[in-house]
Parts: C-alpha cells; structure tokens; sequence
C-alpha cells in the first residue's frame, strides 16, 4: 500500500467509526442545509450529486425540491445508513478523485464541509469539471484558516484533526484553487448557520427563515467556513 492508499485508508476509517459512534449528532441539523439549496437555486427533475454525502441530509433537503439525486461518499457506514433513510436516490461509496459517473451528468453538484478534507483537491476539481453539465451550478462550503475558531481553537489549541484529514485555507486561497481549475465564482458568502443559530437563541426558538443570506458587516475573509457558488468557464 503507498502513501496515499494509506491514508485515504486513515480518513476512510476515522469517518466510518465517526458515523458508527456519533451518527446524526455529527451533523447540522437538517434545515441548516436549505441555503444550500436556495443559492443553487434547484429546480425539479435537474440532477444533483452531493459529494461526500454522509448520512444524506443534503439529499433530503433537495429531495423536497424535486430533484433527481445522486451521492457518494468514502465511508461505507455513511453510504449504508443513507441508504435506508433515502431508498429512491443512487447513494454509492467511492472516492471523490475517481467519480463513478458519466461525463456531463449532473446540473448540479454540492461538496459542503469536506473539499478540505480530501488528499488530492485538484483532483476533485477535475472530476467535478468532467461530471458536470456546461451550464452546471457548483456549491462548495470549506473551512477558513483565518477564521478566530481555526486559529484559537485548531491551531493554537493543536486540535486539528489528523486522522480526519482536517484543513483549511483563505478566502483568496481557495478563489485562486477553483478559477485555476476552469470555475468562475458566481457567488461567495459566509457559512449561515452560525448566523442562524444566534438569531434562534434572540428568538426563543421562534426564528424559521433558513431560506434567507444575512450579510454582516464582517468581512468575508473572517467568516468560519465560506460557502461558494461556481460555475464552469465557457
């Protein structure tokens, strides 16, 4: 086994004993995953792969919009428990640099909280490209490394995640990554759950809007994760 095959080996395994043990309570909850649909803007019986799915609940949030899914994910107790809970979508394990699927299948793709996770980035970019329909919409949620949570709480606390493969770049690192693989970015805003769990607690609890972007007057460059919106060079 070289290198790589080992330590896709390691993050494959520390995500299958994560979703073993933890299950559910590792994610967001489900309503945290509608702005995701809301800034790709889903339309019915449009295809959408949702990369490094997990246990699904991108796919049950569009699922409501009618779309017609796919996911896949590198671990197998993910992909099983997924399955159960969305017996109609075309959920498989694999690996992200070796997609199984046809060029030009999906109109959109999602890969929310895991692009950072993955050994070879470029790779995914490339497979992406290659899946992708010329009019595809891209959503892609990654973490921040200047962000106050990775430089307190990962850093200087050295808390990041060896085993899971944990990183992180800056904004314009990341904007530099995805035009150097044939993406322009049509929208880039600051992760909303964090947004919306504030306005939950100042709510008691009343706070139902999970369709709607708030903008703060913090910079983007400081956000905890960006959420981008690409699309494919012409």
């Amino acid at each position: 086994m070289n290198p790589t095959e080992h330590e896709q080996k390691t993050i494959e395994s520390w995500f299958n004993k994560t979703y073993a043990i933890r299950g559910e309570s590792y994610l967001r909850p489900k309503q945290a995953y509608i702005i995701f649909a809301e800034l790709l803007v889903l339309q019915p019986q449009k295809t959408i792969l949702d990369i490094a799915c997990g246990l699904g609940r991108m796919l049950e949030i569009s699922a409501t919009y009618k779309t017609i899914n796919y996911g896949i994910d590198i671990s197998k107790v993910a992909v099983q428990k997924a399955k159960l809970k969305l017996p109609n979508d075309i959920i498989l394990q694999g690996n992200a640099e070796q997609l199984p699927f046809e060029n030009s299948l999906f109109d959109y793709v999602t890969c929310l909280g895991s692009l950072e996770r993955m050994i070879h980035k470029e790779t995914v970019l490339q497979e992406i490209n290659r899946v992708t329909k010329p009019e595809a919409k891209i959503c892609i949620m990654v973490r921040n490394t200047n962000s106050w949570r990775w430089v307190f709480t990962k850093k200087m606390l050295l808390s990041v995640n060896k085993k899971g493969h944990q990183d992180a770049k800056t904004y314009q690192e990341w904007k530099t990554l995805f035009e150097q693989h044939n993406f322009v970015i049509e929208n880039c805003v600051a992760d909303q759950w964090p947004i919306m769990k504030l306005k939950k607690i100042a709510s008691f609890g009343l706070f139902k809007n999970y369709k709607k972007v708030t903008k703060t007057i913090m910079s983007i460059d400081f956000a905890n994760e960006f959420i981008f919106i690409l699309k494919k060079k012409s």
